[in-house]
């Protein structure tokens, strides 16, 4: 058995650090980008442009592609996503009705 020296502890230390301090940036990341679009988001009418935005917001952050894949696995770190409650912000919007009828200046355009 050989005893560890000071030196070699160190590097191995170092080693781990610098696999760790991706995933934590990546985390970070997300989460920054997470207050710009809410999870709530991802399950409502918006989702997939909430989606890409979290995707592009990530490729910035790296300058690195990332596909939706990589950015889902990412927040299922923090959140069961079967289980976030949608966003019923736009819910009220998408039930209103409303008689659309297009104005007199478009037929008498047509006509002449």
């Amino acid at each position: 058995m050989q005893p560890t020296s000071k030196c070699s502890y160190l590097i191995v230390v170092d080693r781990l650090e610098f696999q760790e301090k991706p995933e934590v940036e990546l985390e970070l990341r997300l989460l920054e980008a997470l207050e710009i679009y809410p999870p709530s988001k991802l399950r409502g009418v918006h989702r997939h442009f909430v989606l890409y935005g979290l995707t592009e917001y990530m490729r910035r952050s790296f300058n690195r592609p990332f596909t939706a894949d990589d950015v889902l696995k990412l927040l299922g770190r923090f959140f069961n996503l079967d289980m976030v409650k949608p966003d019923d912000e736009d819910a009220e919007f998408l039930t209103q009705e409303e008689d659309f009828r297009l104005p007199q200046s478009y037929f008498a355009d047509e006509e002449t």
